[in-house]
């Protein structure tokens, strides 16, 4: 469709705005879940309205329960210049590791819960603005990331009894109080039930109580896409693991003194049983033995430079 084909009241084709002069996009398709974060009902109608603003070919999806597959496959098949992705953290992985590096361009708006590579992205939490950035002054950039278990990551991945706290915190946040205490007794009692060991780059193994594993477009630590920035977390005793726990879900645990980081390539764990984790906000149980590897060039990703996030007029 070409909705900036209509004319206005006044009888004239409203001026449409300019696309960026950084890479021509002339077809997009947008896959849209309402029901995610802070997505909303009104979101594609919303969308409908921007998008008429351009110059370009648009089609807005709105993903449905038990056609989510079809739905991202047409997309593909659409042969899009860019697929927006306006949607949870997990959906928004899904497509950007179907298109990898090869592409087609994905742009991961804000409309999850977390929104870490959004906000990496865009330095900001609205969609609306992010799409405009986006499309106004979207630059292709290569994201890097991980994979664990054959999933792709592009924000971080938490392994260890840490990550036991992200059920309850989900739990506290959607207003299940008496879910949020069950998963956190859970949580307490697992908490020195069994250290990880850990490999960096095939050193010697170590010992420690939770692995944080950041992509470099989260880092605040790494400057250059050189690995996975690698930080093992150990606390003495349980107020310590509780402040520990609140820390690597809720704040900048690079603070806390029990944080030790580096750069790895390839991370080996392993545990007494199977590995509690949170892959990019996920819970998930990993194997015992599990191995993680970090991806140079995940996908591509159209967003604009640091220096012009935020110039839309």
């Amino acid at each position: 469709m070409t909705p900036f084909d209509v004319p206005t009241q006044a009888g004239a084709a409203p001026e449409p705005r300019s696309l960026t002069p950084h890479v021509a996009i002339q077809r997009i398709s947008v896959l849209v879940n309402p029901l995610s974060g802070s997505v909303g009902p009104r979101a594609v109608g919303e969308l409908d309205a921007i998008l008429s603003e351009y110059p370009l070919d648009f089609e807005v999806v709105s993903l449905e329960d038990g056609a989510f597959d079809t739905q991202v496959q047409k997309a593909f098949a659409n042969k899009p210049d860019v697929i927006f992705v306006l949607a949870g953290d997990g959906t928004a992985g899904t497509v950007a590791s179907r298109a990898g590096p090869k592409g087609p361009l994905v742009a991961p708006l804000p409309g999850g819960t977390m929104n870490m590579l959004p906000k990496a992205l865009y330095g900001t939490t609205d969609w609306k603005l992010a799409l405009r950035q986006a499309l106004e002054h979207g630059v292709p950039q290569p994201v890097a990331g991980g994979t664990v278990e054959g999933q792709a990551f592009f924000c971080a991945a938490i392994l260890g009894s840490p990550a036991l706290w992200a059920p309850a915190r989900e739990a506290m946040r959607t207003g299940k109080l008496k879910k949020a205490w069950q998963y956190g007794r859970r949580a307490l009692r697992r908490a020195f039930s069994g250290r990880l060991r850990y490999s960096l780059d095939g050193s010697d193994r170590r010992k420690t109580e939770a692995l944080v594993l950041i992509s470099p477009m989260i880092s605040a630590a790494m400057d250059e896409p050189i690995g996975l920035e690698a930080a093992a977390m150990d606390p003495s005793d349980t107020s310590q693991a509780f402040r520990l726990a609140a820390n690597a879900l809720f704040s900048d645990w690079r603070h806390d003194p029990s944080v030790s980081t580096k750069s790895a390539r390839r991370i080996e764990a392993w545990g007494r049983s199977k590995i509690p984790a949170v892959v990019d906000g996920e819970p998930m149980l990993l194997p015992h033995e599990t191995v993680i590897t970090f991806i140079p060039k995940a996908f591509m990703a159209l967003a604009p430079r640091t220096e012009t996030a935020g110039a839309v007029r």
